[in-house]
């Protein structure tokens, strides 16, 4: 297995500068990992830097509350479409899915869904904030928005991703879609649990650690 091709290579912390994101970039072609992840205002800028190259750009949608209006979300997916992503992690409306509110969640991954039609979409459920069964429903409705993937976290919560809950994901969701595993996920050991747990991505900044098994 291509260890470095479940790996999106990522940076989304608010202090990252261009010489960070450029670091970042250079690593994900040196390593072949499959894509890096970033946030919007760096997509053109990486999707240049990465001409040539079968690295993908991967970035983000309602990062990190998941609370924009689904009319935001759908703005800064059509916008990172036009600077040349090629993936969209989009965070579902969070305080809905607890509120049982699953008409407006639903809604609102579709909307995306049909703004980035023929691209990955990939729906961050945050699983530190959520109950098991709360995390099954968040699951049922990614599917039946027709997402590609259910994401763990975005690392912003305090919680990243567990082997159970990439387990309980993976068995809540239908064959043909997949599991990101994403925020923690640190060593060689960790990327190993995750996988064997069900995931098929991993987000990480630790990428380079993970690969040479530091």
């Amino acid at each position: 297995m291509n260890l470095a091709k479940l790996i999106d290579h990522t940076i989304l912390k608010p202090v990252a500068t261009q010489e960070d994101v450029r670091s970042l970039i250079e690593e994900a072609r040196q390593y072949g990992f499959f894509s890096v992840c970033i946030n919007p205002f760096w997509v053109a800028y990486a999707k240049e830097l990465l001409k040539g190259s079968d690295v993908k750009v991967c970035t983000v949608v309602g990062f990190p509350l998941g609370a924009n209006t689904t009319a935001v979300k759908v703005y800064e997916t059509q916008d990172a479409l036009k600077n040349g992503a090629d993936e969209i992690d989009m965070v579902i409306n969070i305080g809905a899915l607890k509120a049982r509110d699953y008409k407006t969640v639903l809604e609102d991954i579709k909307a995306v869904r049909q703004a980035c039609e023929g691209h990955v979409l990939k729906v961050i459920i945050e699983t530190s904030q959520l109950t098991d069964e709360e995390k099954v429903k968040a699951c049922e409705l990614s599917a039946e928005a027709g997402a590609d993937f259910v994401k763990t976290s975005t690392g912003f919560t305090g919680g990243g991703a567990t082997a159970a809950d990439v387990a309980l994901m993976r068995k809540s969701i239908p064959a043909h879609m997949q599991v990101k595993a994403s925020g923690g996920v640190r060593t060689r050991e960790d990327f190993d649990a995750m996988v064997a747990a069900g995931a098929t991505r991993i987000g990480a900044s630790s990428g380079v650690k993970i690969i040479e098994g530091k």
